[in-house]
């Protein structure tokens, strides 16, 4: 049986690759099975395990809800736990694809260059000898075995939410096999690929209430249940150094560039997510569905849509008017209950791709982005009241948040060191984000 090693295997994954996986072994021909790889937390492994790691999937339609038991894990490593055990499925020839859903953060890619943070701890203490810490460092120093093993082709598939993410992995990791001397450069560009992606499929977070829902519908107990869209997409470039599952007999495409459906993507449905997450939290509101029928609050989504879609590459501008309806409707699910504060999660990381790219691209033809602007001050008004209650910001640089609330009584002044750790273009039109993000602070 063939295998993919799958780093991150959260609910995503879970509703997505997993999802695909089983149903294309339900099709016959040769079975895959995914072993999961925790790189931080146990809380999958130790949900999962007492069920033999199957687990319902709870799609919701507006008029329907599916229950489909997923059985498709055969197991999860915690990587703290054990860190060999993950570099030696990295290099065990049964192992023919790695694929990851790690979110932006964990690629530990610097946000002003795009190169590896070299700075960051866990990247540091691994180039300088200790245990695998990061996907990046597990990928390195498994397939440096691997190529002194055997040397057989790998596939490696990164399904997170990163502009160009198949070339921005490959780039990472060659990078950290510079840096920690692993020799490897040659053998990858021979024997290693990283096909780009683009994932689509909203995928709340678990609660008590979808555990009690999915035991009263189906009898069984499911301490790990996902739910999700009926809506999937999952677009892949056709560059496998392996076989495959039959992914595409069960609605995945392969395509020769996949740029063109990742910015529809990220401009369009990731970007408005992140402006209701920060204008809806802001108006006092909870879910996305609850904020999406807000009428202030669709009719910026729908203008920011507007200046999104005309960044867009002419080979899919005349998709972009139905996309967005179907996009709407998805968003006005009651059933999905897809919390805005998830959403609202690690923006530092998130902004760059969804949102400045836009306003970059817009400002490149003399066009001006007053709702993108608008993304961008209510993610101010978020980091600025979330430091100023000392509550939890989920980002990578909450650290330098605090920092910056304690660095002066003048509000402008934190508004405006909080921007530059977005971004010091002055492109950007700060002056102006900065004024928008006073008068929503003083309404």
């Amino acid at each position: 049986m063939k295998r993919i090693l799958h780093l991150g295997p959260g609910n995503f994954h879970r509703a997505h690759q997993a999802w695909y996986t089983h149903h294309a072994n339900a099709r016959g021909g040769e079975a895959w099975t995914i072993t999961g790889v925790s790189l931080k937390s146990s809380t999958a492994r130790d949900s999962l395990a007492p069920q033999d790691f199957d687990y319902t999937l709870v799609i919701n339609s507006v008029s329907d809800t599916q229950y489909q038991r997923i059985s498709v894990i055969d197991q999860i490593l915690v990587g703290p736990e054990n860190p060999q055990a993950v570099i030696d499925l990295i290099a065990d020839p049964d192992t023919a694809i790695v694929s990851l859903t790690i979110t932006e953060k964990g690629y530990h890619s610097d946000a002003a260059t795009g190169h590896l943070n070299t700075q960051n701890p866990d990247i540091a203490s691994e180039l300088a000898g200790g245990q695998p810490l990061t996907a990046i460092g597990f990928l390195a120093f498994g397939l440096q075995i691997r190529h002194q093993t055997h040397g057989a082709p790998i596939t490696i598939i990164s399904c997170d939410n990163l502009s160009n993410n198949g070339a921005t992995l490959k780039r990472l990791v060659l990078e950290f096999n510079q840096q920690a001397g692993l020799g490897l450069a040659d053998w990858l560009a021979a024997s290693v690929t990283f096909p780009g992606t683009m994932v689509d499929r909203i995928t709340p977070a678990t609660t008590d209430a979808l555990r009690h829902e999915v035991e009263q519908k189906t009898g069984w107990a499911d301490q790990a249940p996902v739910a999700t869209e009926l809506f999937s997409e999952w677009i892949i470039e056709d560059d496998f150094a392996t076989a495959h599952p039959a992914w595409d007999q069960v609605g995945a495409q392969f395509v020769d560039d996949v740029a063109p459906f990742e910015h529809r993507k990220l401009r369009l449905l990731n970007g408005p997510h992140s402006f209701l997450a920060y204008a809806g939290l802001y108006t006092g509101h909870v879910y996305v569905h609850e904020a999406i029928a807000d009428a202030v609050l669709r009719k910026a989504v729908e203008d920011l849509m507007l200046e999104a879609a005309a960044t867009l590459p002419a080979s899919i501008q005349s998709s972009t008017v139905d996309y967005c309806d179907q996009l709407i409707e998805r968003f006005a699910n009651p059933a999905l209950k897809h919390e805005l504060a998830q959403i609202a999660g690690d923006g530092s990381q998130k902004l760059p791709v969804r949102i400045l790219s836009v306003i970059a691209d817009r400002h490149k033809t003399g066009l001006h982005s007053p709702r993108a602007h608008d993304v961008i001050a209510y993610w101010l008004v978020f980091i600025h009241q979330r430091s100023s209650a000392h509550a939890d910001i989920n980002d990578p640089l909450a650290k330098r948040f605090a920092e910056i609330h304690q660095m002066s009584s003048d509000r402008r002044e934190k508004l405006s060191a909080i921007l530059q750790t977005l971004s010091p273009d002055s492109s950007l039109g700060q002056d102006r984000v900065i004024d928008r993000a006073e008068t929503l602070l003083d309404a």
